[in-house]
């Protein structure tokens, strides 16, 4: 295996760590390093990158060629703090034409429907994990991968404040949670510890083999609850899983803005409980809903109207 190679692999073990859907990366990736073997080259560069990507294919699709240099950047970028020699392909060099994915928000009806079911699968343990970590993610906010890496050893519980350790970008950070999901929380764990004397791992969340739970299994599972519950069926949108960290989001601007407060000021608030690099990626949130746009652009026009007085 060549060293571009074990790069690779490391760079998807760190990326699937932290819940990332890795099936095209998967596929293309070793396509993309074993050019650069073929090549020679002993890290990325932008020329390389362009080449790959610009290779025919018999996938017919034109937008092969922007999905093939999106996972050369992202292995680029990881290659950049490895080698100081790599070369990160500029954004816009290949055009994308994927068009932004409206989130599906769901509604707390949607949120109870899910937990309930879950709650009514055949063995207690996975059942008791996948209501608990649905609850979670839909209180918090939290990124799947980030419940996933949840050890008990994060949970301050006098504080009621969870330690997210080196999620996305590299970053960590303590989320303090409402006192309800301090006692759900404690109510998971209690029925972990009586279905799973002894565990294989350190993870809060456990699977019925003591081990801790994978994104893929979680996200099936997901699918299936949504299906059965009808969630999202009448829908354009497919609700998936990272969508209750949509959901958070939106329904958080939603109530600053029906109560009156400084969206404005608090927005960097959100974007640090969220996890986000900064503000400017909380902002995308102000148009993932129709009331949230009208809201805010209410707020703008009335400011508007203060300001010309």
């Amino acid at each position: 295996m060549s060293a571009l190679a074990q790069s690779a692999e490391d760079y998807l073990a760190l990326r699937r760590s932290l819940g990332h859907d890795l099936a095209e990366a998967h596929r293309l990736l070793p396509r993309f390093v074993a050019y650069l073997d073929g090549i020679g080259a002993t890290t990325v560069t932008i020329e390389a990158a362009l080449a790959w990507a610009q290779e025919p294919s018999a996938d017919p699709s034109t937008s092969v060629w922007p999905r093939r240099m999106t996972i050369a950047r992202g292995f680029a970028r990881h290659m950049a703090g490895i080698d100081a020699s790599t070369e990160v392909p500029p954004l816009g060099l290949i055009p994308s034409r994927q068009r932004w994915r409206p989130p599906f928000i769901y509604s707390p009806g949607d949120i109870d429907a899910l937990m309930a079911q879950a709650r009514s699968m055949r063995w207690r343990l996975p059942a008791a994990s996948h209501e608990t970590v649905i609850g979670l993610l839909a209180t918090t906010g939290m990124r799947v991968g980030e419940a996933i890496k949840l050890d008990r050893s994060d949970i301050n519980w006098p504080e009621g404040v969870l330690l997210i350790r080196e999620s996305k970008f590299g970053k960590s950070r303590q989320v303090p949670v409402l006192p309800s999901t301090v006692a759900a929380l404690r109510h998971y764990s209690e029925v972990r510890d009586r279905f799973c004397e002894c565990p294989a791992t350190a993870s809060f969340f456990v699977s019925v083999r003591g081990s801790r739970l994978i994104y893929q299994v979680i996200q099936q599972v997901f699918r299936r609850l949504c299906r059965i519950t009808g969630v999202g069926a009448q829908s354009a949108i497919q609700p998936r899983i990272h969508d209750l960290r949509h959901s958070f989001a939106v329904r958080t601007l939603l109530e600053w803005y029906r109560a009156g407060e400084n969206v404005e000021a608090l927005l960097p608030r959100l974007s640090t409980y969220l996890g986000h690099r900064d503000p400017r990626s909380t902002y995308w949130y102000l148009s993932a809903a129709p009331e949230l746009l009208m809201l805010a652009a209410g707020r703008l026009e009335l400011s508007r109207e203060v300001i010309s007085k």
